[in-house]
This record gives C-alpha cells, structure tokens and sequence, in this order.
C-alpha cells in the first residue's frame, strides 16, 4: 500500500466528551443568562472538546496561505491577470497583503506554500517552494491534474499540518491565493452538490455580471467534459482543482487526523473543506467557520457543511482574512469560559 493511501485510511481523531460535558457544565454556572453570549458559549464548548481540555486556548495559531495557478484563466474567467498570483507570493513574503497585516494584529504565525505557481519564484522569507508543477492545465481541455500531481499536492498539505502540529499550535488557519481559483472551487462544488454552475458562481476578484456568466459557461462546459470521471471526491478534485485547493485538503484532512481544530476561512476553504468532509464525514468534526463569504454559492456550501459562522459581513478577499479577522472574537470566547467566574464563586443568586 502507498505512502498517500496509507495516510488517507488513517482515522479521524476522537473528541473528548468529557471536556466537552464539562465546559457545558461550566457554561451552566457562570454568572450570566445560560446562552446568552450566543455562540461565542458554542466555540468555547467546541474547542474544549477538541482541545480535550477544561480551558481552550488560541494562543498559538498558524496561518498558512497555500498559493497556485489555475490553467483555466486561458479562459478569461478572472478580471486579474495570472501574474498577480506570483507578484502576490512576493507581497506576503514583504509583509504587506492584507492577512500579512492581520497575522502581526492577532500574533499568529503566517507561512506561504507555492503549490504551483506558473512562475518559478526566487527564495523568498517565509515561503516554502512545494511546486508541483507550473500551473494546473486548463480543465477546458483536460484534467487539471495527473492523478500523481492531486496526491502529492494532498500531501504537501499533510506535511504542513505535520509541522504547525510539531510546534504546538493550538488551531490551524488554511487560506488561498490564485488567481482563476474561484472557477476551480465552483466547478468543485458543482460537481459534488449537482447543482448548476450558474447557482454558484461569483464575482471572484471583480468579474461583471457578463463576466460570472462567461465563468459559469466555462465551469459547465468542463463537468459536461469530464462528468464520466466525476465519480469521487478525489477523482472530482483531480480533473477541476487546483494544486492550493488540494493541499487546503490535505491539510484539512491532517489536522482532522491528528486532532488539531481548523479555523474555516471563506468560500474556496468551504469547498476544500466539503472535499475533504466527503473523502471522511468526521472530519468536518474538527471545523469551525469563521464567516459567510459575500460569494453567492458560500451559503449553499455552508449549508451542505451544515456550518454555523460567526461573522457575515460581505467579505471575499481569500488569503485567510476572514478567519484572522474572527481570530479575536474566538480569543474573546475562551477567556470568557476560563475567566468569568461561577455563581458560587461570586456569590450571585442563580434564577430560581
């Protein structure tokens, strides 16, 4: 048996109910309405669980933004030109995008993998080269990927997941660049909700309305191209992916596996995350959603996921920043259960 199915039979990590019970215990006691911090009372309880501990913490948070380029922009399927994904690599190794910005805000720890940029970058601070190759093909005319190229782009991100693990990070943060990615994510779940294209498909990075109908055009096309290999999730990720999308994948899987909570940025780490909910439905077990992305087919994604996200307030940018952005208010949630104190504690009558 390979390295790569070795790995992908691997079994999804258990939650500790019994944290789990006892920060609903906690939440009974504290001196508050029960339920009355909303979700911010859910968080805490899901990260305890997942923690497997009576006080959750995100102190020590790795984001990494895994970046490729998609062949189908041949298509003119993006209001940017494919360069911006390589000229974007070199930005966040600068310090200047905007989940750069956000990384040093809430003191996580921000790394780039290029999966696959067209352009073969130079050694740049804070990047890793993970190249699979140039560029998925255009999925127009043919698969996105060999099949040999979809597992070791997977395992790019296991091996990351491996090495945030490694260094006690507390919950892992995926996010994305490339440019065409939105036609790869919405092809992805096209294909796996069956539901039409024109549905999902968005404005990406500023497309008109003639430009998401062209998009959704190409997308349809494709499936009606490849739909007799649509058969799984992998062979689905295989022919329409992109190599960033799969490593979210991999990664998601991973942190599922070895019991790492993943914060859930926007619509294109959704659908990396319904691929990797429908390769193993336990693992959507260790996903918190961050926010509701202003991509139209994010709804419906989330839905599928059956995800409840914390924040919507008409994001789209990618790279991670709707996560970073709800990093806060998940801080806010832990210190609240570890900190408030008990009725009894505080010597406050409970209702009757």
């Amino acid at each position: 048996m390979t390295d790569f199915q070795n790995w992908l039979d691997h079994p999804i990590a258990t939650i500790d109910s019994m944290s789990q019970q006892a920060a609903i215990d906690r939440q009974q006691q504290l001196t508050k309405p029960a339920g009355s911090l909303g979700q911010l009372e859910a968080i805490a309880i899901q990260l305890a669980g997942l923690q497997a501990t009576d006080k959750p913490s995100v102190d020590n948070v790795q984001i990494t933004v895994f970046a490729g380029d998609h062949g189908v922009v041949d298509e003119g399927v993006s209001a940017f030109p494919q360069a911006v994904t390589t000229e974007m690599v070199r930005n966040f190794s600068r310090g200047g995008a905007a989940i750069s910005v956000l990384a040093r805000e809430t003191g996580a720890s921000l790394f780039v993998v290029n999966t696959g940029t067209v352009t073969e970058l130079e050694k740049l601070e804070h990047v890793d080269n993970k190249r699979v190759a140039a560029g998925t093909a255009n999925f127009m005319n043919k698969p996105a990927m060999t099949l040999a190229q979809c597992q070791q782009a997977l395992l790019v991100g296991r091996d990351t997941v491996e090495e945030a693990k490694s260094a006690n990070m507390q919950l892992f943060i995926g996010g994305e660049m490339g440019i065409g990615n939105t036609s790869s994510a919405t092809a992805i779940a096209s294909a796996l909700l069956n539901l039409a294209p024109e549905t999902l498909a968005g404005p990406g990075t500023g497309l008109n309305s003639e430009g998401v109908q062209h998009k959704a055009h190409v997308i349809k096309r494709s499936l009606e191209l490849h739909q007799p290999h649509l058969n799984s999730p992998l062979s689905v990720l295989q022919h329409v992916g992109g190599f960033e999308i799969a490593a979210l994948v991999g990664a998601y899987l991973h942190c599922a596996k070895l019991g790492l909570p993943v914060l859930i940025d926007g619509f294109i780490t959704s659908v990396a995350a319904l691929v990797a909910q429908k390769i193993s439905p336990e693992s959507s077990q260790w996903f918190l959603f961050s926010h509701q992305s202003a991509e139209p087919g994010h709804p419906q994604i989330l839905a599928e996921l059956q995800a409840q996200p914390l924040l919507n307030i008409n994001m789209r940018l990618g790279e991670a920043s709707g996560a970073a952005v709800v990093l806060p208010l998940i801080k806010l949630s832990c210190a609240l259960h570890n900190s408030m104190a008990t009725f009894a504690e505080a010597a406050v009558s409970q209702e009757s």
